[in-house]
């Protein structure tokens, strides 16, 4: 296990050689637009990245926050963040397989916003890692998008919001899987590293029983014109206007 890392605003997160986190973490979790009192859930939070950041602020910052994940090292990583910057109670690790959840784990239409970075690449498709942690955190090995949002359908309140991120190639197979499970896309941002290249991630938000009607924000770009890091970008990670802590 590395030392705590400071995400500002008195948040600490641990990480490891395993599991440790990207700009997509930061990303998705300022594209939530979380809100103050909510009830979320985080699915496959990994070391726990993107409820972490909703904790930056704690006036902005749901009443509780469900933490999702299989794999036990992650899981304890999250624990021991969430305890050292005082987040019990708050911030609740479960350490379980989204497949089996239970009424007893987070009760059924209960929750407002489910948030999840889910596996980028389908079973079988690319090449598969041969380090466990890498499989289970990149490909479908544990879990499709199908599962992912069939679990989000069970635990969000009607008009709830799931939002994850994927890439751009796969957009059809999450509408897919949205709309199957009674979940509406309504949102959507691709992110580009410049105006001038393609999207290498998108961003989703989707109502549970949400009618039909589907916003196209524009796209979220990395690099500024001059190559730098873009002012949003800067803002998302808290680089401008810096959180204290």
């Amino acid at each position: 296990m590395e030392g705590p890392e400071s995400l500002g605003g008195g948040v600490k997160i641990y990480v490891s050689r395993a599991h440790r986190f990207g700009t997509d973490g930061f990303l998705l979790s300022d594209f939530c637009a979380a809100e103050r009192g909510e009830a979320a859930a985080d699915l496959c939070s990994g070391c726990g990245i993107v409820a972490l950041l909703w904790y930056r602020r704690r006036e902005r910052a749901p009443a509780l926050c469900y933490c999702v994940e299989v794999q036990p090292e992650a899981a304890a990583l999250l624990e021991r963040s969430a305890g050292e910057s005082g987040l019990q109670g708050e911030i609740l690790p479960l350490c379980r397989d989204l497949r089996a959840l239970t009424r007893e784990d987070i009760p059924s239409a209960s929750c407002d916003l489910v948030s999840c970075n889910p596996p980028y690449k389908a079973a079988g498709r690319g090449i598969e890692s041969a380090r466990e942690h890498a499989l289970k955190a990149r490909h479908e090995a544990l879990c499709t998008l199908t599962d992912v949002c069939t679990c989000a359908a069970r635990i969000l309140k009607v008009g709830g919001r799931l939002c994850l991120c994927q890439r751009p190639e796969r957009l059809p197979e999450v509408f897919a899987a949205m709309q199957e499970a009674g979940i509406e896309p309504k949102r959507m941002r691709l992110v580009q590293k410049r105006g001038d290249t393609p999207p290498w991630l998108v961003l989703i938000e989707g109502r549970r029983g949400g009618r039909p009607f589907l916003k196209v924000e524009a796209p979220l770009l990395i690099q500024d014109g001059q190559g730098g890091f873009s002012a949003e970008l800067r803002q998302i990670y808290g680089w401008e206007g810096k959180i204290d802590g």
